[in-house]
């Protein structure tokens, strides 16, 4: 049997992948045993059931396949030559792209110990040999679904702008973010998956620990008049493992508060720099750090200052900023200053 297969024929590589796979109309699945007829029997019974079947016959093999054509769960041989499964699990789970397709074994060994070492490196069930292809289509099902309404929810909250991370609590690993979740994860924090950045990672494990007296607050990122805000969502994946250990669906967006210094401009006739100037004031931030963040003196923050204050008609930074946030509350409620 060749080492890769699908419905419509033997593939050799990604661009028989590209080609091939139908993911709007059907699961793809990885099987991976170095037995031609444990293979042929699955094969067979998915392909009759309308799946997409990917076979590998290593653990190597496995790992190529999985990272090129993100099946939507594995069906992984506990004992083979060579990489076992045990490990092949392990690998996965560390890859950002892979960990978070579910993972089933099949094991002819029934040993507690071998089981609980195949849950331990990933797995999130296991079937017994000699395997019966009607258990391990129901037990497939279940697991996909709750992947399919995991996907679902990224996708929904992707299509209204929000980008989405997944991190694992237990170690900090960042296990799945989107596109835009990329984006600006590298341009805020400047880290890369597997990395979650230390605010986040530190935000998130104190939120777990009060998380029974309700949701965390959600932490701001700024950067300029820009910030990357991050809300806890929801934990996935393993619904047995603890709050401290699992992983979590985090929910991020962009906000840009321009609109705002736009209409404090316009409401109290300021320039654009007075009212740069004014949206800092309302942040709080000293005359050196608006000095600092606008690339000018502190005494040059002063003059703007004196000339907000006659224009707003009031004679200290607390009364412009109180001024300022009551109007910019009625036009941005959202604003937080």
């Amino acid at each position: 049997m060749p080492p890769l297969d699908t419905r419509r024929g033997a593939a050799s590589g990604a661009d028989a992948w590209n080609t091939t796979l139908d993911r709007a109309n059907s699961d793809v699945v990885l099987i991976v045993d170095d037995v031609p007829d444990n293979l042929s029997v699955l094969h067979d019974a998915l392909d009759e059931s309308g799946y997409t079947v990917l076979i590998a016959t290593s653990g190597e093999a496995a790992l190529q396949t999985a990272a090129t054509a993100v099946p939507d769960i594995v069906l992984l041989d506990a004992m083979m030559p060579g990489m076992d499964g045990f490990e092949v699990a392990r690998r996965l789970k560390a890859l950002p792209l892979t960990a978070h397709i579910p993972i089933v074994f099949m094991t002819g060994l029934t040993e507690t110990e071998y089981l609980v070492a195949a849950l331990e490196s990933g797995g999130v069930d296991y079937v017994t040999k000699p395997i019966k292809p009607k258990e391990v289509l129901a037990r497939m099902q279940v697991h996909l679904r709750g992947a399919r309404e995991r996907r679902q929810t990224r996708n929904a909250l992707d299509a209204f702008g929000y980008a989405t991370i997944t991190v694992r609590a237990s170690d900090g690993a960042l296990m799945w973010q989107t596109p835009l979740a990329r984006e600006l994860l590298e341009r805020y924090c400047g880290t890369q998956a597997p990395t979650t950045p230390e605010p986040v990672l530190t935000w998130l494990r104190r939120g777990l620990q009060k998380l029974a007296q309700g949701e965390p607050p959600k932490l701001s990122i700024e950067r300029g008049a820009t910030r990357l805000t991050f809300r806890l969502h929801q934990q996935t994946g393993d619904s047995d493992a603890t709050a401290e250990d699992g992983d979590w669906l985090i929910v991020m967006r962009e906000v840009s508060d321009t609109a705002v210094i736009e209409a404090m401009s316009l409401c109290f006739k300021l320039t654009a720099k007075e009212a740069e100037v004014l949206y800092w004031v309302v942040k709080g931030k000293t005359n050196k750090d608006i000095g600092d963040i606008l690339g000018s003196s502190p005494m040059t923050v002063k003059k703007h200052l004196e000339r907000i204050f006659v224009k707003m008609g009031v004679e200290t930074r607390t009364a412009a900023a109180g001024m300022a946030m009551t109007r910019i509350r009625q036009l941005h409620p959202q604003f937080e200053g």
